[in-house]
């Protein structure tokens, strides 16, 4: 599977709100989306482009912003939205639930990494257990009650270092226990609707889908 490994401050600019794909640049002066800089869409100041305010668009855009704050392909996209559509429940809600419970997404929210793709790279070198057990598959789906934490030979690696002097109360996910003396979390259940840091529409995507 391709991975577009091109500028990513490009689809903040084109969703036109921060997604926070490049860590702590997202929070400094440098972040294009800062207030003051006046951020074109892609295209936009050499073309004249107009957005439109179509319901086909505002859905489209949605379901761009969502791939991209998760970092997913289309075809991986839509797969996670097949499996919410045929659980029981909301399917919006099954949707956010799916996407929340993968491993480098969690990674990220424990604050193991400065963003999710740094996450998904961490995952992928191994540098994690999940229950005592070596998982380095970023898409692998959580349970309620699962353990991560960092292998202890690499501890000391330099993306944990400033790690292990947080404090517990710096975790500001309540789905979400932490111990960053011991480069340990635990997964305690899905997030419920109202509490991710990005308000994703998320009926918006089931109506694109579902057209």
């Amino acid at each position: 599977m391709s991975r577009y490994t091109g500028p990513v401050c490009r689809f903040c600019r084109r969703e036109g709100t921060k997604l926070f794909l490049k860590g702590s640049r997202c929070f400094s002066q440098k972040c294009s989306m800062e207030e003051g800089r006046n951020p074109v869409p892609p295209g936009g100041q050499r073309f004249g482009r107009r957005r439109t305010s179509s319901d086909y668009n505002q859905q489209l855009r949605e379901k761009q912003k969502a791939k991209r704050i998760y970092g997913l392909g289309e075809r991986q996209f839509k797969n996670y939205y097949r499996a919410a559509s045929q659980r029981k429940g909301v399917t919006g809600d099954q949707l956010i639930e799916n996407l929340e419970r993968r491993l480098d997404n969690a990674v990220y929210r424990m604050g193991f990494a400065v963003s999710r793709p740094q996450a998904r790279q961490l995952v992928n070198h191994g540098h994690f257990l999940v229950n005592g057990r070596p998982v380095d598959i970023a898409s692998y789906r959580l349970k309620d009650g699962d353990t991560i934490e960092v292998k202890p030979q690499n501890r000391k690696a330099a993306p944990f270092q400033e790690v292990v002097n947080l404090k517990p109360e710096d975790c500001t996910y309540p789905w979400i226990e932490i111990d960053y003396s011991k480069l340990r979390g635990t997964f305690k259940h899905a997030p419920q609707r109202g509490q991710f840091d990005h308000q994703i529409q998320v009926n918006l995507i089931v109506e694109f889908y579902s057209r």
